[in-house]
């Protein structure tokens, strides 16, 4: 649009357009938060899923590796068969306390998201942004009186108020 093409434009267009931008930029918002929410939830269900995951391989595989572990620890090194165990499980153990870490790392990157603190500080950030909006000083043509200078959002409630 061209400075040419705004002058030929009536206030009611103008208030119409500028209520267009301004739902645009809403949408915008709340699409922004929806993406952000759902990036958070995704990181908390994988952390979720990793503790998950930890819980299971401690129950369900625990005493299938320990027994396997602990015959081959006793095979490998002829120690006493409550040695090669206790190694086992230990070894069972760790593993389970990596995958636990690995949820605890996916879980505080989720709670450090904040993206609703994020997109109500960007919403903030606009709305302060197009309060301080001055109008285009534009050339008022000869033999036309000048209208007083109103923000877009003052037009608006203007308009409103009149119909």
């Amino acid at each position: 649009m061209s400075a040419a093409d705004g002058a030929d434009r009536s206030l009611g267009q103008l208030v119409a357009s500028a209520t267009a931008e301004m739902s645009a930029l809403m949408h915008d918002e709340i699409a922004l938060a929806k993406a952000q929410l759902r990036q958070d939830a995704k990181r908390a269900g994988i952390g979720g899923g990793a503790f998950a995951a930890a819980v299971a391989v401690l129950i369900f595989s625990l005493p299938m590796l320990s027994f396997a572990l602990a015959y081959g620890i006793h095979a490998w090194s002829d120690w006493h068969l409550s040695v090669c165990f206790l190694l086992s499980f230990a070894a069972n153990v760790l593993f389970a306390g990596l995958l636990a870490l690995i949820g605890l790392v996916f879980a505080k990157k989720a709670k450090k998201g904040k993206g609703p603190q994020k997109v109500a500080a960007s919403a903030k950030e606009s709305a302060a942004v197009l309060g301080n909006v001055k109008p285009h000083p534009r050339a008022v043509p000869a033999g036309t009186r000048e209208l007083p200078a109103t923000t877009p959002i003052e037009a608006a409630s203007v308009t409103r108020s009149s119909s």
